[in-house]
Order: C-alpha cells, then structure tokens, then sequence
C-alpha cells in the first residue's frame, strides 16, 4: 500500500470510529455541557501553591514583605477567573448528569428552565469560591503544622525548606487539603481532578473526601492509599505503600455513601507496606503498625502490631574444608 491508498482509505476509517463512538455512550461526551478543563486546574493548583507558600514555586521574581500584597493579590485575581470558570463548569456538569432535578426542569420547550439553571449555577460557583478564599488561612495554618511535622519526624532534612520544596508527602497533603475544601463545598470533578494530579507526581493517593487530621507526616510516601471515607486523627505518621481501604471493594457502587475505611485516631505511626482495611477498623491511640501486617478489625489504644518476622535459611554448597565457622553480618544502610 502506497500513500494515495491509504488517503483513499480514510473517510472509511473515520466512518469505523464514529460508528463506534455512536455505539459506546461510555466513553464520549457529546452534545452536552462543557467540561472542566484538566490543563487549567492543574495550573490553578501551581498558583495555589505560591499563595499557600510564598516566595517558594513559580516565576515571579523576590517576593518580600514590601511586595507580597501586590503578589498574592495578582495571584488571587487569576484564581478567581481560573477557578471560576472551572467550578462552573462542574456544577453545570452536575446539572447536567441524567436524571438530576436540574435536568428535568431544563428541558422545557421554551428554554426558560435552562437559563434559570445556569444563572443559579453562575451565583452558586461564586459562592463557593468566595467561602474557598476565605478558608485558605486555615488550610495554611493547617499546612504550616505538616511542614513541622515532616520536619520534627525525619532527622534527614535539614531545614524547614527542604521539606516544602522536596517532600513528596507534604506535595500530596497540600493539594488533598485544598481538594477537600471543594469536596466539602460540594464541587463534582474537580477535587478529583486535582488530588489525581498530586498522585501522578507523587505515587501518592489520597482522595478529596478523606479527613485528615493536624500535623500529619507521610515518609517517602510511593504508593500511600488513603480512601474517601478514612478518617486521620493529629499528630499520625505514616511511611510508604501503606493502604487504608475497604475492606469489601467488590460491592462497588452499592457501597457508595457509606463509611468503608477506616479511622486512625492520634498519635499513631504506620510503618512501610501495612495494609488497614474497612469502615468499622479502628486503630486506637498511640499505636505503632508494623510492617506488611494486614489488618481488618480495630487495634486498642497504645498497641504494638507486627507480623511474625520471615525466617531466613541459608544452605552453604562450598566443599566443607572451604566453609568459615564463624562470621559476622555488618549490616548499614
């Protein structure tokens, strides 16, 4: 097949693909309502990191103490119009979604019922945004605590710094506490979106709906799972691929609205690989999880957990006059 063949081939082709969108509604979005821009709200989140932390991310030359009003002030213009228009177009998603009071108001004949929709859906997006604006100095009084955290609990950083510009965990905990923000505001897609984005960068999953408590520490952190429903309690460190989920994931949707992971309370430090599952679990206060444990029922208060440790066996093939009776393991990493 040379070139003009395959030109010839192509309203063909493109006949194929349409046909198949037409026949999967699953995965196309057509004729309906605009949707959130992916690129724009991972961008509103670069923003959000300068005006949690300033001075620290972006391009915008020495923030001083002169200057920080007119920087955080631009900043929070361009979050107002980025952020807008994303929740917006979210909450008309919403509207929009099959079976929604919305949706069955607005399809009247005359459109009235569409107007009136977008217009509520125009004050409700700036309300939200008005009542995120305002929480942002106790999202930072909380993020102030974690970097403290990060660096009272790792004696490897050096500075507070370090743990802002190069911590995996504290990158996920900040965007997850801003997510949860619109989360509890009731905003579709968009927490999603940005928690999504931090575990893309982080290997660190922790969904918008998860409550997380003060002064939380995640070390090293590739492959954490903290589920919608978890609840975290002050002052709790947890160390990487630790997972608290649900504990009977193959009920899918008809588990939706329950509470299906568990609660840690304070105090309490999760070590590498633990795996907690289920909305009834409790691990009480100030207790330590071991390592590649497995757990699916409550832990009391001040309570060690740990697997039996492995049991090595080494088996020497060298000729017996070649073998060392004694020796000993050094051991540094």
């Amino acid at each position: 097949m040379d070139r003009n063949q395959l030109n010839q081939r192509l309203p063909d082709i493109v006949g194929a693909i349409v046909e198949s969108v037409r026949e999967e509604p699953r995965m196309q979005h057509l004729n309906g309502v605009q949707l959130p821009s992916r690129d724009v709200i991972i961008d509103s989140i670069k923003k959000l990191r300068q005006v949690l932390f300033p001075g620290y991310f972006g391009n915008r030359g020495v923030i001083t103490t002169e200057n920080v009003t007119f920087r955080i002030g631009e900043l929070v213009i361009e979050l107002a119009d980025q952020l807008y228009g994303q929740v917006l177009c979210c909450l008309r998603y919403q509207k929009d979604l099959p079976g929604s009071p919305a949706d069955a108001h607005a399809s009247g004949a005359n459109g009235d019922g569409m107007s009136a929709a977008c217009a509520a859906c125009e004050r409700h997006a700036a309300q939200i945004l008005s009542t995120f604006f305002d929480r942002i100095p106790a999202v930072r009084a909380m993020l102030a605590e974690d970097v403290q955290a990060a660096f009272d609990g790792d004696p490897a950083a050096q500075n507070t710094d370090e743990t802002i510009f190069c911590y995996p965990g504290l990158l996920a905990i900040s965007v997850q506490r801003v997510a949860h923000e619109f989360h509890m505001l009731g905003v579709p897609l968009l927490p999603r979106i940005m928690t999504e984005y931090a575990h893309s960068l982080t290997g660190i999953d922790i969904h918008p709906g998860a409550k997380l408590g003060r002064r939380l520490f995640i070390d090293h952190g590739t492959g954490v799972v903290i589920g919608e429903t978890t609840e975290i309690g002050d002052n709790v460190k947890i160390y990487q691929g630790v997972t608290l989920g649900a504990l009977a994931p193959g009920f899918g949707q008809a588990l939706r609205g329950q509470k299906r992971h568990p609660t840690i309370e304070d105090e309490v430090t999760i070590y590498a690989g633990a795996t907690i599952l289920g909305g009834d679990t409790v691990i009480g206060r100030g207790a330590t999880i071991g390592g590649n444990v497995f757990i699916t029922s409550s832990v009391p208060p001040l309570t060690q957990v740990s697997g039996e440790p492995p049991k090595l066996k080494f088996r020497d093939r060298r000729p017996r006059s070649m073998r060392q009776p004694d020796f000993a393991l050094d051991f540094q990493i």
